[in-house]
């Protein structure tokens, strides 16, 4: 990528092409997508400007005029992948299920580009999608009889909760996938060596806890419970 500006700059304010000359034969958004489909299928670190080149087509040093930095590519992408949310007009009015449902989706769309989870944060806050987001968030969260700064804690620790359960999620996913093993197979062995460790009697309290309260049967009911854990704990007493 080309050189850092000498001030700060934010993508979204710089015009789409800089350079003189004919009309371009792509945009700003035909080189984000590009970006988007190279990093589905190959990973992010598969990114580059001269990766993009190829796929459109066109000259490396061209693009620049476009997109000058990774950094700028890379919330250009977020933002992309942000655009995916399906928003109604209007919140439900149910607060707890609207946001159940935009943590579904959060989940979903992460899913489906696992590599958001290694270029998201929240310098990308601002970006277009991003500030629609946020905007039917807090009209979802008006319900919601607390003050304006716990709702965007609650919208930020549904986001954090959601990438973490992704990315833990991933990590297993590509540990299963270098195992010479069966992912049930492991688990088996995994699990009838926790119950050797809790005959021991060196754990009661494990032993009592698992004994009354089995573990969550898949990853769903576990995300279902988390979200709704978490959301409860904002409701107003008696609500």
């Amino acid at each position: 990528m080309a050189g850092r500006a000498a001030e700060p700059e934010v993508i979204w304010a710089r015009p789409e092409r800089t350079g003189r000359g004919p009309k371009p034969a792509y945009s700003r958004r035909d080189i984000v997508a590009a970006a988007v489909r190279i990093a589905d299928a190959e990973g992010i670190d598969a990114v580059s400007m001269r990766r993009i080149a190829a796929d459109l087509g066109c000259g490396t040093m061209s693009l620049y005029n476009y997109v000058p930095r990774k950094e700028d590519l890379y919330e250009l992408m977020v933002d992309a992948a942000s655009e995916e949310y399906a928003l109604p007009e209007r919140p439900s009015g149910d607060w707890r299920a609207d946001m159940t449902d935009l943590a579904r989706q959060t989940r979903a769309i992460m899913d489906r580009h696992p590599w958001l989870c290694r270029v998201m944060t929240t310098a990308y806050g601002f970006s277009p999608n991003a500030l629609r987001y946020l905007e039917w968030c807090l009209t979802a969260l008006e319900p919601l009889d607390v003050p304006p700064g716990q709702k965007m804690q609650l919208i930020a620790m549904v986001n954090g909760t959601v990438m973490a359960t992704v990315r833990n999620e991933q990590a297993i996913a590509e540990r299963a996938r270098g195992l010479p093993w069966s992912e049930e197979e492991e688990q088996a062995v995994r699990g009838a060596y926790l119950m050797e460790q809790l005959t021991t009697g060196a754990y009661p309290h494990l032993a009592a806890l698992i004994a009354a309260s089995p573990a969550p049967a898949d990853a769903d009911e576990i995300f279902e419970l988390t979200i709704a854990r978490l959301l409860d704990s904002f409701a107003p007493p008696g609500s």
